[in-house]
């Protein structure tokens, strides 16, 4: 068995979301020499059941083998039959595990692709249920950097209270690009609401879910951004209506005012 091999691909493995249980198999199966092979992983998301079928093979020309692919058949709850798609392993950067279920969900995810031609290019992902390719896949959709989804922009049209912190508003971002579906903090009303959000690159958006995630009206989502705005405008006039009046003592600093909180997001 190729040593060097072994240990590049126990990387590739782990760094495609797979983690480390396999590596005793890989090894195992390496060692047998057999023109190729598979290996499976099991994972649990929420109340979903995936599992990976990992393809290898071997070169013909040397000792070498290449993780070529991986097919994810996802079981949702409450359905009887299950999705099925195959991720392809590419020199650049790879679909992960965990990105591949947030696909088969629907939403979408932002990674740096290598054309034909071996350049690399930025591009939102996502799966078109209703188009197949002829090996069997769902199409993938690309919106590319051109396109012009501006994530940042789009999240702030919106009263989300993480985007006031860098850090937040940086594993925010971080976070809705792998696809996952991420809780935030929206301001209504004086008033901090827990909702979801998703990347939406196709209508160059965010969408909005409640705690029964039930989806909210993007319209409406703006209109209550617009009066937090106003509300904070109204008091920042009164207050600097007060403070010209007061002559108790000098004006605090704004920065003084803002209490940091401590806050933590699970991405």
């Amino acid at each position: 068995m190729n040593e060097k091999n072994f240990e590049y691909l126990k990387d590739q493995i782990k760094y495609t979301g797979f983690g480390e249980a396999l590596e005793s198999q890989l090894k195992e199966k390496m060692q047998k020499e057999e023109p190729d092979f598979t290996l499976t992983h099991n994972v649990q998301y929420g109340n979903d059941t995936a599992t990976a079928t990992l393809n290898f093979n071997k070169s013909k020309e040397s000792d070498l083998y290449f993780f070529n692919s991986y097919k994810v058949e996802l079981q949702k709850e409450n359905s009887k039959e299950s999705l099925e798609q195959t991720f392809y392993i590419n020199k650049g950067s790879n679909i992960t595990m965990k990105e591949a279920y947030n696909l088969m969900e629907g939403r979408s995810v932002n990674k740096d692709l290598t054309s034909k031609e071996g350049e690399v290019y930025n591009s939102w992902i996502q799966m078109d249920f209703k188009q197949s390719e002829t090996n069997g896949n769902f199409k993938l959709n690309h919106y590319h950097q051109n396109y012009g989804y501006d994530i940042e922009a789009a999240l702030s049209k919106h009263p989300i209270k993480e985007l006031e912190t860098p850090k937040y508003k940086e594993d925010l971002i971080s976070s809705l690009k792998k696809g996952n579906l991420q809780s935030a903090t929206f301001l209504k009303e004086g008033n901090e609401i827990k909702q979801y959000i998703e990347a939406s690159p196709q209508f160059k958006t965010i969408n909005i879910y409640d705690n029964n995630m039930k989806r909210i009206d993007n319209r409406k989502a703006q209109e209550e951004k617009q009066s937090e705005s106003q509300q904070t405008s109204e008091k920042q006039g009164s207050k600097k209506q007060n403070q010209t009046t007061d002559d108790d003592g000098p004006e605090v600093p704004k920065e003084a005012k803002r209490k940091k909180k401590s806050q933590s997001n699970s991405m």
